[in-house]
């Protein structure tokens, strides 16, 4: 069963250098199965989902990318991929409110486009987040577009996060009345409704589990839902420092020598095995701690290892099936 049944938007944050791209796309793979459509987006303007699934870069349409994770029933669904660029979307906005089609295009070329989405981070955001909005909203009998039965964000980091939802709020200053207004506005009643949430992605350092505990608070304090804790790229937990105390140097030292290994290369490499091992311990001490932290945010939390081989197409397979094993999907 799945955590988040009733979810069509899923939001996903996290301090960078955590993995929230990766983890975005991973979710994405998870939630299209059993001929589910799912679409990931992105609005940073890095083309981080073309890099990760090896494809050319992404335009401003909705573009069919790899098949999900197959179901229960053994049927995947189908990834689309969506790279939102905030002056094409100024422009498809005045193409749709203002039928400003060639004229729209005209003010593109003169850098008209550039300076207003510049100057009004707000507006900006309206037009990232009323393209996916958009998405969520689509109507099944919409022959010219696909429904979707989930849209996965990759969203702007955890700082920026409340900012970048709360766009109502954000255009206080800037439009009091208006189309854009009106659209925020009603783009706000998705975001605070139960059919979205806000994942954070964290890795078990001091710094990004402050950061997701600020994040979750401001969420709270803005109205806007909160999901659950993705813990990426957590280390095996091979050795303890208890472990460590009861080896005994010596004696290993001597059955290496046994084997045929020379003893100084056998207390050499005793001596190696004995510093890694205690770093690792020692790391996987503070990572309990924090850890600890992260249980007491009174959210559910998800765990994703570090992938030795790094992540390709197979490891981002490898962690959809986590996410789906732990309840994030179906």
């Amino acid at each position: 069963m799945s955590d988040w049944p009733k979810v069509r938007l899923h939001v996903v944050t996290g301090k960078g250098g955590t993995g929230k791209s990766t983890v975005a796309a991973a979710l994405a793979l998870a939630l299209a199965d059993r001929g589910r459509n799912v679409l990931l987006c992105e609005v940073e303007g890095r083309q981080g989902i073309a890099r990760m699934f090896d494809v050319d870069p992404l335009p401003f349409e909705e573009r069919r990318l790899t098949t999900g994770l197959p179901g229960p029933d053994g049927k995947p669904g189908v990834v689309h991929a969506l790279h939102i660029d905030p002056e094409a979307a100024l422009l498809e906005y005045l193409s749709l409110y203002y039928k400003l089609g060639r004229a729209g295009r005209a003010l593109d070329k003169f850098g008209v486009t550039e300076f207003a989405t510049t100057i009004a981070p707000g507006v900006r955001d309206v037009l990232l987040t009323g393209k996916v909005y958009e998405a969520v909203q689509r109507n099944r009998r919409n022959k010219g577009a696909t429904w979707y039965d989930a849209v996965v964000l990759d969203a702007p980091p955890t700082g920026r996060i409340v900012q970048f939802l709360n766009v109502s709020n954000e255009l206080a200053g800037l439009a009091k009345v208006g189309p854009v207004r009106t659209q925020a506005d009603t783009m706000m009643t998705l975001f605070r409704s139960p059919r979205t949430v806000v994942h954070l992605v964290t890795v078990l350092e001091e710094m990004p589990v402050q950061e997701t505990a600020d994040g979750i608070a401001e969420l709270r304090a803005a109205d806007l839902p909160v999901g659950g804790v993705i813990v990426n790229q957590v280390r095996p937990r091979d050795l303890t420092l208890d472990q460590l105390e009861k080896v005994d140097a010596e004696a290993v030292a001597v059955e290496l020598a046994e084997v045929g290994l020379d003893g100084a290369v056998a207390d050499t490499l005793v001596a190696d095995l004995l510093v890694g091992g205690s770093e690792h311990a020692e790391r996987r001490a503070l990572e309990a701690t924090q850890r600890d932290l992260v249980d007491a945010f009174g959210v559910p939390v998800y765990e994703l290892p570090r992938l030795p081989q790094g992540v390709d197409l197979g490891g981002l397979y490898e962690l959809a099936a986590l996410l789906r094993e732990q309840g994030m999907s179906a």
